[in-house]
């Protein structure tokens, strides 16, 4: 069945990403944050291995390339690009909310794009938790996200602000850990839970463990606001209603920096993902406690350009990925993880609220 709505928000999404009135006023936390730097260091850039695993999972390095599109005939091209990347780099990637491709198997092909392009790296499919918690993702769908796109993982993503300001939003809250529990058990891959701009705090974090999940994607503030984003689309639409929701709560959720401290001690391996756009900004992440940094807008950016492109952005971040450790005298990640950076500012005080 082929669902116009659905393929219209998914390109809208992806075109209103690209506007500066997308990206949140909120700071993700970064310039809070400083790597001590080592004034003579012993190695060379070339000398770091930056490689790393991520559920059993061996990675040239510690990104992930965020999940944020497909579900439309033209954004095929750029999961291609995106796909071609990490290939390239050996680095793990995401797809955008699969739900379209369930209602509309036309849409199939503009996920399915990944695993052609990208063989060897880890896969990370979407699905929504108002799906999971409608009863629209039992154990027959949930294999059939696995088996479009060969998933290492599935991601389940909460968006309740989005949906809250998304003029076609719904949000059925309510048994969602019972929910949680349930596709945990069910899935045929281990399961993921991100957030898409409002970071994760301690609490649902702890909450969250108990379902059995493998991993976290904070989704901090700071980055790409799907809040902001529904507030354009609220506005084009004529939804006064929403597109005031969406201003008033622009700044409402977590710094990208103090959510991974914030869940960083839970015991769960954890994503950074929200207004990381270079190599050093990744580095910090990571110093902070994050297994990967999650890269979205930056390398959307590329991807649209194409594939050269998006290989050509991603080698750079990882290459400013490897003059950070160089300048931390560190050879990898588990040697750069001995170091402790020092905080300032907002950063400082959520590190006193986590400890």
């Amino acid at each position: 069945m082929n669902d116009p709505t659905i393929r219209q928000r998914k390109l809208d999404h992806v075109d209103l990403a690209m506007n500066d009135a997308a990206v949140s006023g909120v700071d993700a936390g970064w310039s809070d944050v400083t790597l001590v730097p080592v004034a003579l260091p012993n190695l060379n850039p070339g000398d770091v291995d930056p490689g790393c695993t991520f559920l059993g999972k061996s990675l040239g390095a510690p990104v992930f390339i965020a999940g944020m599109t497909g579900g439309h005939p033209d954004l095929e091209k750029v999961n291609l690009a995106l796909a071609i990347a990490a290939q390239d780099h050996g680095v793990a990637m995401g797809v955008g909310s699969q739900r379209a491709a369930l209602v509309d198997e036309e849409l199939v092909q503009s996920f399915a794009v990944v695993r052609q392009q990208a063989a060897d790296v880890f896969i990370c499919g979407n699905i929504g938790i108002s799906q999971i918690l409608d009863g629209q993702a039992g154990k027959d769908v949930l294999n059939k996200l696995v088996d479009m796109i060969r998933a290492d993982a599935l991601a389940v993503h909460i968006n309740v602000l989005q949906e809250l300001v998304q003029p076609e939003g719904e949000i059925n809250l309510g048994k969602a850990y019972e929910g949680l529990a349930e596709m945990v058990a069910t899935s045929p891959v281990p399961v993921v839970v991100k957030e898409t701009g409002c970071g994760i705090d301690r609490e649902t974090a702890s909450r969250l463990a108990e379902t059995g999940i493998a991993a976290l994607d904070v989704g901090g503030m700071g980055g790409t606001s799907f809040t902001a984003i529904e507030g354009l689309r609220a506005s084009s639409a004529q939804d006064h209603e929403g597109a005031r929701r969406a201003r008033t709560f622009a700044i409402w959720g977590i710094p990208t920096a103090c959510s991974v401290l914030e869940v960083a001690n839970v015991g769960l391996p954890v994503i950074a993902t929200g207004g990381i756009s270079d190599g050093l900004q990744a580095a910090k992440a990571l110093s902070l406690g994050a297994q990967l940094a999650g890269i979205g807008r930056k390398m959307l950016t590329a991807a649209i350009q194409g594939p050269e492109q998006a290989s050509a952005e991603l080698g750079r971040i990882i290459e400013e990925i490897r003059i950070s450790l160089a300048l931390s005298d560190c050879r990898n990640l588990d040697e750069f993880n001995s170091r402790t950076p020092v905080l300032t500012g907002t950063v400082a005080q959520w590190d006193a609220r986590a400890k």
